[in-house]
């Protein structure tokens, strides 16, 4: 009897370190438990809703309080990625692996967190909130290179998430403004943005994370997001970091500004509601009720369908706009005037990205220097090995950076050298160092300066002929 007592005591004590280790938390919405990552005491929460569904009357309206749901969420499975194209083998499709994702849907509202340290309210660990690029139309959270294990590694509590894209995240018109109670429409995928951004100071506390301490950070449109959140005063005081990836600095002030999406010219709102209004008209979608109940497939073709039957070059707007309410002013404007959120600043590109970034960086780090901020300069510049096929991308392409900030070549094809894996802890270990203390170098600071008058150089990263992690301060290589 003593025996059976003794073992029915430890089974009980086994119990209770195992729901220490991965405890069932309470958050907005219901209970939510994690599973184990691969990496050892981390844990992973996929698929956590952060809003309500965006369907039916609630397509086109700011994000609405996550619908409650009943019993413990363990979440195991992410979340269905923004409604968009299908990827085709060739290109990122082929770096990125997409296809094991869930099915494409409007109901798309979801996040992801890695932590070691759920159910710890007094760890008070850093946060970095990870945004997706994609051009505003393609993309999602847990793309296989956004692996966020390693950050959490690292002490960092990582969080990703999906957003509206294209027609269903930016869709400008006139009854939509009519409608809204700030008289504006689109950037509901900016909206979906800050939405996230709301949850993590609401609930981070519970994963062991400081609701206070919480870096931004993405990288193409997901840079360009974070520029939007850096400017809109929806975001303001919201966010402590902020670091843009290939999404460019100051380009009011470059030789060549950078070329509006898909060669458009950027519109106001009022033109972008006008030209809206005409392809759906043309469709017969002449009142919101039509729109709201036309399927998710004609609405995400119609402005190719337009576009093929009528000959004209039109855009339904798949990218935030200038409204009065979620974003005031440009980026540049905001930078230039002095609006600009005052955050310390990680910004950089790649060796072979959409052009030639670097004088609009340096320009955004001294316009930083001058407004009292500090700002950090980089270029990745490691051309990514290949296995000698001829149909890859070649380079330190534009998003090639993604695998080494996450440290998360193991996802990858590729035929990395040992050097990779060290760069790729070198880069890791400054972009979790600038969450933790606002420097790349950790708290007391190192070789890599922040840029300005007295010292204009970028940290380059890359490899030498050997291999071997050669990165330094220096002028940005040519490509």
């Amino acid at each position: 009897m003593r025996k059976a007592l003794v073992l029915l005591s430890a089974l009980a004590l086994l119990g209770c370190a195992e729901s220490v280790e991965n405890p069932v938390l309470t958050i907005e919405g219901g209970q939510v438990q994690g599973v184990p990552a691969d990496k050892a005491g981390v844990y992973v929460y996929r698929g956590i809703p952060y809003a309500a569904a965006p369907l039916g009357d609630l397509r086109w309206k700011e994000p609405q309080p996550v619908t409650p749901w009943q019993g413990v969420l363990v979440a195991d499975k992410f979340g269905h990625p923004g409604y968009q194209s299908v990827h085709y083998p060739g290109g990122y499709t082929t770096e990125w692996g997409y296809g094991d994702e869930a099915p494409y849907s409007e109901d798309c509202l979801y996040l992801n967190v890695w932590t070691k340290a759920p159910g710890k309210t007094g760890a008070k660990l850093p946060v970095a909130l990870w945004i997706h690029g994609g051009g505003y139309r393609e993309g999602w959270g847990s793309e296989p290179e956004f692996d966020g294990q390693e950050w959490a590694d690292k002490d960092v509590v990582l969080v990703s998430f999906n957003y509206r894209l294209g027609v269903f995240g930016f869709l400008t018109h006139p009854e939509l403004s009519a409608e809204s109670t700030h008289g504006v429409s689109g950037n509901y995928g900016i909206l979906d943005q800050i939405q996230a951004l709301k949850w993590v100071q609401a609930n981070i506390l519970q994963f062991g994370g400081d609701p206070d301490n919480i870096t931004i950070f993405g990288q193409s449109a997901g840079g360009g997001s974070v520029k939007t959140l850096c400017e809109s005063p929806l975001a303001r005081g919201r966010f402590k970091r902020a670091i843009i990836m290939s999404a460019g600095g100051i380009t009011s002030t470059q030789s060549a500004p950078a070329a509006s999406p898909r060669g458009f010219r950027s519109m106001s709102l009022r033109e972008s509601e006008a030209q809206t209004k005409k392809v759906m008209d043309w469709a017969g979608l002449t009142d919101l009720k039509k729109m709201r109940a036309a399927s998710t497939e004609m609405l995400y073709s119609l402005g190719n369908i337009y576009n093929a039957v009528t000959g004209e070059r039109t855009y339904l707007q798949g990218s935030p706009v200038v409204d009065g309410y979620v974003s005031m002013k440009s980026f540049d404007s905001a930078a230039l005037d002095g609006s600009l959120a005052d955050v310390p600043y990680m910004i950089g590109y790649t060796l072979n990205d959409m052009g030639n970034m670097s004088p609009g960086i340096a320009d955004f780090c001294l316009n930083r220097e001058k407004a009292g901020n500090k700002a950090w300069a980089y270029e990745f510049a490691r051309p990514l090995p290949t296995d000698g096929r001829a149909d890859v991308l070649k380079g330190a392409f534009h998003s090639s950076d993604l695998w080494y900030v996450f440290k998360s070549l193991k996802h990858c094809w590729r035929p990395w050298a040992e050097g990779d894996w060290d760069l790729s802890e070198r880069m890791l270990t400054a972009w979790s160092n600038f969450a933790k203390y606002g420097d790349p170098d950790g708290r007391d600071g190192g070789e890599w300066a922040p840029y300005g008058e007295s010292n204009r150089k970028f940290m380059v990263f890359k490899l030498d002929a050997s291999d071997k992690d050669a990165s330094a301060m220096g002028e940005p290589v040519l490509p």
